[in-house]
């Protein structure tokens, strides 16, 4: 056996478990492992059904004119918050934050965010 060839086998024998290929010539690769499937709703597992009374309201104050819609009283941890507001964000095609206990979404999307909260089992209210 060559020099080349032996190298090779060692390099290939001190590959760890931890390694990965990046690329392969190997006509029959090993199959992709599908991920886990997420939830159709990624908000939904943090939603207590139909116990949270939740109030969506308007701010300006303090934003130099910009117009708010504020979301209380979602009692979730911070990543069900989050979740949550990713999920508002991608219906209503805005931005928001999640500041505190409260869900900001930019503009006023008060109408939106009820109807929204609701099918996704909140209780939602204005004001």
């Amino acid at each position: 056996m060559s020099k080349r060839k032996a190298k090779r086998s060692e390099r290939s024998a001190s590959r760890g478990a931890g390694s990965r290929l990046v690329y392969s010539t190997d006509p029959e690769p090993e199959p992709i492992q599908s991920p886990q499937e997420l939830p159709r709703n990624p908000a939904a597992p943090f939603a207590i059904q139909g116990t949270q009374p939740v109030r969506v309201r308007l701010e300006r104050k303090g934003r130099k004119g910009k117009t708010v819609s504020i979301v209380t009283g979602v009692k979730s941890p911070d990543v069900g918050r989050r979740a949550l507001l990713k999920h508002l964000k991608g219906k209503l095609g805005c931005g928001g934050a999640v500041k505190g206990a409260e869900i900001e979404i930019q503009g006023d999307q008060r109408e939106r965010l009820v109807v929204l909260l609701n099918e996704l089992g909140y209780r939602a209210k204005q004001g």
